[in-house]
């Protein structure tokens, strides 16, 4: 009985282990200036990969100032639909809502 207390302590730590390293890996991907890119604007893939990262780069901005959510010097109208769409991606569309309604019925 009480090795299965240890191994059920143990894998706890390691569920835990791997979320936080998760985080943190993930937590790499935030949006934010790159000196050594130049001063182009971001474009439709710009707008993409920061859609797609929104709620990590949300999360961080919430306690830095230096992490930014939306990118400023953007090409307009191209930007705006890759971040839309990198949005949607991220939070599966409007498929879960319409396949829950669908079930209840």
């Amino acid at each position: 009985m009480r090795s299965l207390l240890r191994d059920d302590r143990v894998r706890r730590a390691l569920a835990l282990a791997g979320i936080v390293l998760s985080l943190v890996l993930l937590s790499s991907c935030a949006a934010g200036p790159n000196p050594a890119a130049g001063k182009g604007e971001a474009g439709f893939w710009s707008g993409l990969w920061q859609g797609i990262i929104f709620p990590i780069t949300f999360f961080i901005s919430l306690f830095t100032a230096r992490v930014n959510v939306y990118e400023v010097a953007n090409n307009g109208n191209w930007y705006d639909f890759g971040f839309f769409v990198g949005i949607v991606v991220i939070g599966g569309g409007g498929g879960v809502g319409a396949r829950r309604a669908k079930r209840r019925r």
